[in-house]
């Protein structure tokens, strides 16, 4: 029998850099709220992360849909902003992912394999079966259920960033996204950093 999967946690993990000091280059990570643009600047419905985070020089490296909640990086280094954003480097992108249904080992592996997407297939990805995350907060406004079917949560970990990749791997193997929640980028994950707030991480050394 295999053993239940473990409760995901909210937890960061960054090892200090070796290149460059912390005096000079500078890595926030923000838990970005649903309904907020990875820019400055809010855009009709949609808040910006002015409302959030006052602190000249700095931008964001690998962006995160409006609708989508979790994780962001900004950083004052126009390298460590490549290093994380740049599709070349291939930096793991782990996501926690409410669906609609319970998938099914099938949709797993192929999820895992890669799924065939009007781009193109997508390279081979981690997904397994998880419990609700330990500590998660409420959205605003609330998933949309219907009662008559039941969801779960899968982490799903990727090296790609094309447009709405999550949402349309988990729609095509018949397990519509309802709630996605990006976790970790590369080494850096979120540590029970609340809902909106931002802290100063030390620069991994990548």
């Amino acid at each position: 029998m295999q053993n239940a999967p473990r409760r995901p946690r909210l937890s960061v993990r960054a090892a200090p850099s070796s290149q460059t000091p912390a005096s000079e280059s500078r890595l926030i990570c923000f838990n970005k709220p649903y309904g907020v643009l990875s820019q400055f600047t809010p855009e009709g419905r949609w808040r910006g992360l002015k409302d959030f985070i006052d602190i000249p020089g700095v931008y964001v490296a690998g962006r995160l849909d409006a609708d989508s909640e979790g994780l962001l990086l900004l950083t004052n280094d126009g390298k460590l902003q490549a290093r994380i954003s740049d599709p070349r480097f291939k930096m793991e992108k782990t996501y926690w992912v409410q669906v609609e249904g319970e998938p099914d080992d099938a949709a797993l592996t192929s999820l895992r394999q890669g799924v065939m997407l009007n781009d193109g297939i997508t390279l081979p990805a981690r997904a397994q079966r998880i419990p609700p995350p330990e500590g998660l907060w409420e959205r605003d406004p609330p998933v949309r259920v219907r009662q008559t079917i039941p969801t779960s949560w899968i982490e799903l970990v990727i090296r790609e960033g094309r447009n709405r990749q999550v949402r349309r791997m988990t729609a095509a193997v018949g397990y519509p996204t309802l709630r996605l929640i990006r976790a970790a980028i590369g080494p850096y994950r979120l540590q029970g950093l609340p809902q909106g707030t931002w802290k100063d991480d030390s620069p991994s050394a990548m």
